[in-house]
């Protein structure tokens, strides 16, 4: 596992007085949307934290009363999605599904198409700030593998390789595209490498299913936000990531090894 390399900072993650101490799994919602649908279809109850007005905790059950699972979101580019990723492991989750969307990069890759991030290419502000020794941090390996699995499953194919994760959404030029669709990056996003990086560094588990929601293939920008492809593929993958959510809380320690060994 990578350790980070540089000394604390002056404001850190802490568990304040009224916080939850949470299972160790926990599955972080960027869409709003879908985030409301989960919380809806698992009975998940709201808990109240010291950060609530920047996002959403919700303790949903698993199988026995020991494992719940955290539930939270919506968050929105690198920042915010780590302010909540470092608070959800100061809280206790070591093992972190994130469900979000992306834009299609690949001409073969299309709406509602499912990407398992196997590396994200760092184009934003906020992981340079957790550096690292070591190569680009990666999703958690056995994670990765049972997600990939499960997609098979359930009778979906999905494609897992590298995103580009960036903070500008209105700087995604002709030439920046074309650029990584030449290195075979799959899809671009706004989290990807700052969730991977901050996860490595304080040494917890993380892997992301991504659903595409538009395409820029063609140099063209083809939103999929209305497409009933999108909205299918999104029920999907909360449904799945919430379900192995509840497989791995409710495992005990050497079923979850396995699992994760394959």
């Amino acid at each position: 596992m990578q350790t980070e390399i540089t000394s604390r900072g002056i404001i850190h993650p802490v568990r304040g007085k009224r916080d939850p101490h949470l299972g160790p799994v926990a599955l972080m919602v960027m869409l709003p949307h879908e985030l409301k649908r989960l919380v809806r279809e698992s009975g998940a109850v709201e808990i109240p934290f010291s950060e609530t007005p920047l996002y959403r905790l919700y303790r949903v059950e698993g199988p026995t009363a020991a494992s719940p699972i955290a539930l939270a979101g919506p968050f929105i580019g690198a920042p915010h999605a780590v302010m909540g990723l470092e608070k959800l492991i100061v809280l206790g989750a070591r093992r972190i599904w994130v469900l979000g969307w992306c834009g299609s990069l690949q001409h073969d890759l299309n709406i509602g198409g499912l990407v398992i991030p196997a590396r994200a290419i760092s184009e934003e502000g906020t992981s340079k700030h957790y550096p690292l020794a070591g190569d680009t941090p990666r999703p958690d390996p056995g994670l990765n593998s049972i997600l990939a699995g499960a997609i098979a499953h359930s009778g979906r194919e999905s494609i897992e390789g590298d995103v580009w994760t960036t903070d500008a959404i209105y700087r995604e030029t002709p030439e920046k595209v074309r650029r990584f669709q030449e290195l075979g990056v799959l899809a671009v996003d706004m989290e990807m490498s700052a969730l991977l990086t901050v996860a490595a560094y304080r040494s917890s588990a993380l892997a992301a299913l991504l659903v595409v929601s538009d395409e820029l293939s063609d140099l063209k920008w083809k939103p999929g936000f209305s497409d009933q492809r999108l909205k299918e593929s999104t029920r999907l993958a909360g449904d799945l990531l919430l379900d192995l959510s509840k497989t791995l809380a409710g495992c005990n320690p050497s079923e979850r090894n396995s699992m994760l060994t394959g």
